[in-house]
């Protein structure tokens, strides 16, 4: 796991970093731009199926042109509507486990080819268990070093962005 030999105070500052700087974004620092309505990291954003629009409609109504760079021409799915197993799976991660799989917190390799490429290294995957599955089931959630969240139900062959 590649977080296993560093400090949880230095976790925790990080994390807080991270989320100081979503929020500033979304504030709108500068009164460059309106804060982006997909940047929510509320639990819970009605009953939408978590699913993407052929028009590139975020759940919940907002425009994927609101997404991060990162996830720009791909699927997206708000947090809020991630299944309740997946939504458990981005707390863990937000606190830094511990996990309940060996596996989680391995590096993905990326294979597929389907996330934009990086480093190896860059992305680490999680098991989002799967009720009624006796292994580990085809979904996951895949992290980035740049904050990224990825979401898959079926086992790599698509992703669709976690916007947060």
């Amino acid at each position: 796991m590649i977080f296993r030999n560093v400090p949880r105070s230095l976790l925790r500052f990080l994390g807080a970093l991270f989320l100081c700087a979503v929020l500033v974004g979304a504030a709108g620092c500068g009164g460059s731009k309106p804060a982006p309505a997909a940047a929510s990291t509320s639990a819970g954003s009605g009953t939408s199926t978590g699913a993407s629009t052929a028009s590139g409609d975020v759940p919940g109504g907002a425009s994927s042109a609101a997404a991060p760079g990162w996830a720009k021409g791909m699927a997206t799915v708000r947090a809020g509507a991630l299944p309740r197993e997946a939504r458990d799976v981005l707390a863990l991660i937000d606190e830094g486990g511990p996990y309940p799989h060996r596996q989680d917190g391995t590096v993905f390799g990326n294979f597929e080819k389907v996330l934009p490429r990086q480093k190896r290294g860059y992305y680490h995957e999680f098991t989002v268990r799967t009720p009624g599955e006796r292994d580990r089931g085809a979904r996951r959630i895949v992290t980035g070093e740049g904050g990224e969240f990825f979401y898959t139900d079926d086992h790599y062959e698509t992703f669709k962005a976690v916007l947060r």
